[in-house]
């Protein structure tokens, strides 16, 4: 046990509860319960059981400490500054919740230094953190535990365990023996309605029991017994989860344990007899200078430990550490671009007419052999999403040098966890289901846009071309609802040379995540060259000029029904009438493209249609208000495809008569 007393720890964990009382009070707004009722819980994690070295806080080897109840981060802004991590001034507390400050109102990794990953979306935080213990065994698998042995430790409140994503991470971790998996439930009984009794009886121990994980009860306000709680965890086999019993707003005469302690100020009556009863003096973000100075000095704890991880890090040889720091920085490999060409070039040699999700397999193929940081997976649907090469292992508490996880039915905690795993560093992830299903993983997908995560969605089954399994399994409005998603790359590929750069493209870009919109049905090699260029990573591009002259028709298409606007094309000939063929693999990322180049590929044409068996929505940007749509108007119905496509008028010919209708109109 650490030889910190209960009159130094109080002092400790104080710090923490004036310093939100404060920041909330000033802001008038923001969640002073959870920080106030949690601080004994954060200052043993920082003062006796990190491994954390606040002047390097993405040190590598560090351990990870997640605020799943990202409401409450007040919590970890006051770590931060009292452990001195970079960044963090007074000034940023005082300026909580304001546009633009280092302080926003939930934690966001991408302004907060120290932050390590954006919570707030109840059971996400967690989730993630279920992604980041598996990089960390798969890290340590590929270079050595004395390079990776780090723990990762999750707040929780009551809300992440009432929320579905938790059962499905739990599970998940539960099933993997995440034992370097911590997780600490602020179990203090109140939620926004009132009591938790109210709405909620379960037995959380038990449940984490159930699902594979070693569970205990302590008391949330005695720093030993805590300790004490972790130091049996790290001992562990399974991941654990540590019920703290807690007060929340600890400390407030009147509205300690009460609803109203959660989310709204306290008040500045109740703020200061709050203070007194704590034993907190000086005024509004005032720390004692004796109680800043031992913070600061539990902050600088790691150092030895992270200077003894570099000299373990340099004695790895030039090549390990080379690798190591690229696929830390989510570098793709250099010869990515090489595998990619050569893929094509084998396509035109000898082309294939299959679906998409099968192109994705061959791409995969030819990718995963130099890019070994790639970890597939799928959610239960392996056999229908292609994810799954010849050679690979899969991931289980025996292999951790397997690439594949399977995730189960269990989407929106694949699509966390594989935001976890990227966060982590060292890998790239890909998971699959069907475009559908997008639905059940959307606040993962969301959170990965918003912190710019190269994730990757192998997404199949992408239109009414599925088929017999009818309209509850066939995306209708799903491409128009993920393209208007800020910074999510959507790609429906044509063939498989568009599906090869597609996943080029996914590759490459570091910033964002990509959807891959892949098709059940077989579909024609429509591209026959192999340039080194990826005329997809632009978004569009004219795939057959007109003949005869000047175009008189524009046809823009995606994914499947690109082979629809090029039979259209035909049908069009036959009547005197010149068309074009633009395939659009990417539509939002060809309308971030400049002006001339979209000038260029939307070209002069009089006449525009554009056909994808999807909604309109976000095709008027080409084809305009007067342009024609040959699309969905509806949920889709059950029956073989082709037959299906008839039912609702995709077809060629309905495409080249919208053509004509317009062009002798």
């Amino acid at each position: 046990m650490t030889s910190i007393d209960r009159a130094q720890h109080d002092k400790l964990a104080n710090a923490i509860r004036g310093l939100a009382m404060d920041g909330v009070e000033k802001a008038k707004s923001g969640h002073p319960g959870l920080p106030m009722g949690a601080a004994d819980i954060a200052a043993v994690l920082f003062t006796r059981v990190m491994s954390y070295d606040a002047s390097d806080p993405r040190w590598p080897d560090r351990d990870r400490f997640v605020l799943s109840a990202g409401h409450g981060s007040m919590l970890l802004y006051a770590l931060l500054y009292l452990t001195g991590t970079p960044g963090m001034e007074l000034d940023d507390l005082k300026l909580f919740r304001q546009l633009e400050s280092k302080t926003p109102g939930h934690p966001e990794n991408f302004m907060t230094t120290g932050v390590e990953t954006t919570t707030g979306p109840l059971g996400q935080g967690l989730a993630t953190a279920v992604g980041m213990a598996m990089a960390e065994r798969m890290l340590a698998a590929d270079f050595g535990k004395k390079v990776v042995d780090h723990r990762t430790y999750v707040l929780a409140s009551d809300g992440d365990l009432m929320e579905g994503i938790s059962q499905e991470a739990i599970a998940l971790a539960g099933h993997h023996k995440l034992n370097k998996l911590i997780v600490l439930w602020d179990d203090n009984g109140i939620s926004i309605d009132g009591p938790l009794s109210i709405s909620d009886s379960v037995d959380q121990v038990a449940r984490f029991k159930a699902c594979g994980w070693r569970a205990e009860r302590v008391d949330g306000h005695d720093p030993d017994a805590i300790e004490a709680a972790i130091r049996r965890a790290q001992k562990s086999s399974k991941p654990t989860m540590i019920a703290c019993k807690t007060v929340i707003g600890f400390g407030a005469p009147k509205k300690a344990g009460t609803s109203k302690a959660h989310g709204e100020p306290l008040g500045a009556e109740e703020l200061t007899a709050a203070k007194q009863k704590l034993g907190i003096t000086g005024g509004a973000f005032e720390v004692a200078a004796e109680v800043l100075k031992a913070w600061r000095a539990h902050g600088t704890a790691g150092v030895a430990a992270r200077r003894d991880w570099q000299d373990r890090f340099a004695a790895l040889s030039e090549r390990k550490r080379g690798e190591f720091a690229r696929r830390l920085g989510h570098t793709p490999p250099a010869k990515l671009d090489k595998a990619i060409l050569a893929h094509k070039k084998v396509l035109v040699a000898a082309p294939q007419a299959v679906a998409t999700r099968k192109a994705s397999e061959l791409a995969l193929e030819a990718i995963i052999p130099i890019m070994p940081e790639l970890v597939m997976g799928s959610a239960d649907l392996t056999p229908s999403n292609n994810t799954r090469v010849k050679a690979a292992e899969d991931f289980t508490p025996k292999t951790p040098k397997g690439r594949y996880i399977r995730y189960g039915i269990r989407e929106h905690g694949m699509a966390a966890a594989m935001n976890g795993i990227n966060l982590h560093g060292g890998f790239r992830t890909a998971g699959g289901t069907f475009l559908v299903f997008a639905d059940y993983a959307r606040p993962s997908m969301r959170l990965a846009a918003l912190m710019g995560l190269p994730v990757v969605y192998v997404m199949t089954h992408d239109s009414i071309g599925l088929g017999e399994d009818g309209p509850t399994h066939q995306p209708v409005e799903h491409l128009a609802s993920l393209r208007s998603m800020p910074n999510m790359r959507v790609f429906r590929p044509a063939d498989t040379i568009e599906t090869a750069e597609a996943w080029q493209y996914a590759l490459e870009h570091t910033k964002g995540p990509t959807v891959l919109a892949l098709s059940r049905q077989n579909l024609p090699q429509l591209r026959t060259d192999a340039t080194v260029k990826n005329r997809s990573a632009t978004g569009a591009y004219e795939l057959l000029p007109a003949e005869g002259g000047k175009a008189q028709v524009s046809l823009f298409a995606s994914g499947s029904e690109v082979e629809l606007a090029v039979n259209a094309r035909k049908l069009l000939a036959e009547k005197g009438v010149r068309a074009r063929v633009v395939s659009v693999p990417s539509l939002e990322l060809f309308l971030e493209q400049d002006e001339a180049t979209q000038n260029a590929v939307i070209g002069s044409a009089p006449v525009k249609v554009a056909v994808e068996a999807g909604v309109r929505f976000g095709w008027d940007a080409i084809i305009g208000r007067e342009g024609s749509f040959v699309g969905m108007h509806s949920f889709g119905a059950s029956g073989p495809y082709k037959e299906v496509y008839k039912h609702f008028g995709i077809t060629a010919e309905a495409v080249a008569e919208a053509a004509i209708k317009r062009h002798n109109g």
